[in-house]
């Protein structure tokens, strides 16, 4: 039966409408896992001489350990930013004579083979190489490498139960912090010592392997309790039961003086605010905001003018880059209805483009006060605000022609990355990099000023052709549409 799941979503794969810009997100991905692999090979490799640096006196296997409290906390956190569930489309095989419990044992069993699962042992299998050569008993040290692959198989699927948690709440950082936060603080007011306290009980399984039977009993509760949470909601009819809520209706009148775009604007309105992913897009507006309160107080960087461009497009673009990037995956639910309807597709994206630029707007004025810091910064986050409007609203607009994948807006928003393909990779370089780049060039070339004012003309440019940029930008849209449409039919 295993064999039958890995063909069907090999086919899955290979049959998707988005299977070219899949394989470049892959090809992308096993560079950037080679990457880490050769970092973690490298720390693994001159562990015992960093340990031996910072703690002189004591043995590179009992510091480690030491610091072992540490690893879990991180390596839990990496795991709840990147590692989710493996997804397998479930629904036909309900239907067909399945057990249950094999498509949940499959789903649990692949999680076991991720990358992260077997990062770790890019670094403790080269340091449990050098401790063996350092005269540590070779059995030691074995035993000492499978109680750290435990661990971390302990932490995937405790992962996996806080990101459960964290589905139920609007709140999705919560569960992590409060468990990771409780952990550390019960350790650094010395509560209760788990560092100390780990470290004791993996030398006490090293010198009495029998104590193995503890992270191993520890690891099976954790998968059964898995496999008992997905077994409870593996059925067809467990995504027709919803909560009844009392939905707070809103007249938008005031979008009414926008003309004939109004209709889309008061949809895309309601579809932010009543949809969890989209949600987020108006809750991660504060961390833009406030973005260079982490730069202008430290006198560091009050010499790095040409670092506030940058600063400016991310804290007045934040909205934009956040919900302009899966445009039109917002409305890949009901896109083919849309399609259907007696509207002009130039109306839609237009709405998109004057909710963009508002909250471009807005953002600058809030962002105001940050003059405190110097008139420099005021004028930069201006001309960010400029380039914005005029140039990376359509360029973003541009780039959702080529979105592919669809959205599920019910779905909790931390670091969910339903939707992202080639696409939302890609568009950094022009909305980021190309306007830092062009003003650093120009400020250590020229001067300042002048550096504002090419980005300045270059905004300004954007606004006067905008109905010509927005005609070109909709004929893409209309030549790819029933492409979206396909595409937004599939599930993966």
């Amino acid at each position: 039966m295993f064999k039958h799941f890995i063909v069907l979503e090999w086919k899955s794969f290979i049959r998707s409408a988005s299977f070219g810009k899949s394989v470049a997100i892959k090809i992308l991905m096993g560079f950037l896992a080679m990457y880490f692999m050769v970092m973690f090979f490298a720390m693994g490799f001159f562990m015992d001489k960093i340990l031996k640096e910072v703690y002189p006196d004591l043995d590179p296997l009992v510091a480690f350990n030491g610091l072992l409290f540490y690893w879990i906390i991180a390596d839990l956190l990496l795991r709840f930013f990147f590692q989710k569930l493996p997804v397998m489309q479930v629904k036909p095989l309900l239907a067909l004579p399945v057990k249950r419990s094999e498509i949940v044992n499959y789903v649990l069993g692949k999680s076991i083979l991720s990358f992260i699962n077997f990062l770790p042992l890019f670094a403790i299998v080269p340091f449990g190489i050098k401790l063996m050569t350092k005269h540590h008993e070779v059995t030691t040290v074995l035993i000492w490498m499978l109680i750290i692959v435990l661990i971390t198989l302990i932490n995937s699927f405790l992962n996996f139960i806080i990101e459960n948690a964290s589905a139920k709440t609007e709140l999705s950082f919560l569960p992590i912090i409060l468990f990771v936060g409780a952990l550390f603080a019960l350790n650094h007011f010395q509560i209760i010592n788990i560092a100390a306290g780990l470290s004791k009980g993996v030398m006490a399984i090293i010198a009495n392997p029998v104590f193995l039977v503890v992270p191993v009993l520890l690891l099976l509760a954790l998968y059964l309790y898995n496999f008992k949470m997905l077994k409870q909601v593996l059925y067809l009819d467990s995504g027709l039961k919803t909560k009844v809520k009392e939905v707070k209706a809103s007249s938008m009148e005031w979008t009414k003086s926008f003309g004939d775009i109004a209709p889309f604007l008061q949809l895309d309105l309601k579809l932010i605010w009543r949809n969890k992913r989209t949600k987020s897009s108006v809750w991660i507006v504060l961390i833009g905001l406030l973005y260079g309160l982490f730069f202008y107080p430290q006198p560091a960087y009050q010499n790095m003018p040409w670092l506030f461009v940058f600063v400016g497009v991310f804290s007045t673009g934040i909205f934009l880059i956040n919900f302009g990037q899966f445009i039109p995956a917002w409305d890949s639910g009901y896109y083919k209805l849309l399609m259907s309807q007696n509207i002009k597709y130039e109306q839609y994206l237009k709405s998109k483009f004057t909710l963009m630029a508002l909250s471009v707007v807005i953002l600058f004025v809030l962002g105001i006060p940050y003059v405190y810091f110097g008139w420099k910064i005021l004028l930069a986050h201006f001309v960010a605000a400029i380039y914005n409007i005029g140039v990376n609203t359509h360029v973003i607009l541009l780039g959702g022609s080529f979105n592919r994948k669809k959205i599920d807006l019910n779905q909790k928003a931390a670091f969910n990355y339903q939707g992202t393909g080639a696409v939302q990779w890609l568009i950094g370089i022009p909305l980021l990099l190309v306007p830092m780049g062009l003003f650093a060039l120009l400020y250590f070339l020229v001067e300042f000023e002048l550096a504002c004012l090419v980005l300045t003309v270059f905004g300004i440019v954007g606004i006067v052709f905008h109905e010509k940029l927005m005609k070109a930008i909709t004929q893409k849209y209309l030549t790819s549409k029933y492409k979206m449409i396909n595409a937004f039919n599939q599930e993966s």
